[in-house]
């Protein structure tokens, strides 16, 4: 617990630092954005063991919620993010009722048909603005004070929200009520011989999990301008099931890994393509940006291949084996 304490004190450090060495601060807020959202994710599937394929409505319909409360109702933006948290915890809590009940293939099919239903409600209703998604959602100033139109200002406040996120998933996950979802994970039957309420568990572990992702979605929102259709698509739900599993099932820091190499791919694959393209002289490189997701499909078979439990989950085996053998060692002496 100490060296992991030590660990996220360093990557928050470094996240501190990250503008002053040339980071790109719109760049990073969107990647701990979607690091949010990943550790919501890995909180069901990671520690419950409940896999959703329609985590998209939380992160969608929460970035409409709280982009259009802050542009057309111009309410602050506390009460924006505020606002979007509660839509993720309500769509949660409508999404667990419905399909909590149903196990493995079921509750994934349900989850993603009713994410499905979110998807052309944002299509169709007028407010979202359809196919153009909604644009220009101002920044405004948190608390009257800071202005967050200032993209350094606007960064240390999604860190300090993100980190804050974080460590509410930390302090679930090692509660007796995280201990519980553990158990409900690896042995739901005898779960419910000792006596606890399966369902309710796992109810209450979806909400938490829609409101933290409802809580990424707004925050997205607030920091780009703008929430589309590719924020409630069904693809965004197969990018947080990518993100997680290729960071580490079940890992904290998994999700966070697997979120910065996805995004970090997104972004930077045009550039990586034309950086090959000029070394081999293939111009077929050239086409890399355009074909992002059959770049990612084979990173993410490759570690799927050679990383079984995921970057993370190596990572933390391998130094688990080498603890092992120096306490082995030592007690040879």
């Amino acid at each position: 617990m100490n060296k992991s304490f030590i660990g996220y004190g360093l990557l928050f450090a470094a996240l501190l630092a990250a503008p002053f060495v040339g980071a790109y601060p719109v760049f990073m807020m969107k990647l701990m954005c979607f690091a949010l959202f990943a550790a919501a994710f890995n909180l069901l599937l990671g520690y419950t063991g409940l896999l959703s394929f329609g985590h998209a409505a939380f992160l969608g319909g929460s970035a409409y919620m709280a982009g259009h409360a802050m542009k057309v109702w111009g309410v602050t933006p506390e009460i924006g993010l505020v606002l979007g948290t509660a839509t993720g915890a309500l769509l949660g809590w409508v999404f667990g009722v419905l399909a909590i009940r149903r196990q493995g293939i079921y509750f994934a099919m349900i989850t993603l048909a009713l994410a499905q239903m979110v998807f052309f409600i944002a299509l169709q209703a007028p407010f979202t603005g359809g196919e153009d998604g909604l644009q220009a959602v101002p920044r405004g100033k948190l608390f009257g004070v800071l202005d967050l139109k200032d993209d350094l200002t606007m960064y240390y406040v999604a860190l300090v929200i993100v980190a804050a996120a974080f460590l509410l998933i930390v302090r679930t996950i090692h509660s007796p009520f995280g201990q519980v979802l553990k158990g409900i994970k690896e042995n739901e039957p005898r779960a419910v011989s000792l006596g606890y309420d399966v369902g309710r568990f796992k109810l209450l572990a979806f909400v938490i999990s829609a409101a933290l992702s409802g809580l990424a979605g707004s925050l997205k929102t607030l920091v780009l301008g703008f929430a589309t259709l590719t924020d409630v698509h069904w693809s965004s739900s197969g990018s947080v099931i990518l993100m997680t599993l290729l960071g580490g099932l079940g890992t904290l820091s998994g999700p966070l890994v697997g979120a910065a190499v996805v995004v970090a791919l997104e972004n930077k694959i045009g550039e990586l393509g034309h950086l090959l393209a000029s070394i081999t002289r293939v111009e077929w490189f050239n086409t890399l940006g355009e074909s992002v997701t059959i770049v990612t499909g084979l990173i993410f078979v490759v570690c799927v291949l050679a990383f079984r439990r995921g970057i993370m989950g190596e990572v933390i085996a391998l130094l688990g084996r080498g603890g092992k053998r120096a306490e082995a060692a030592g007690g040879g002496h």
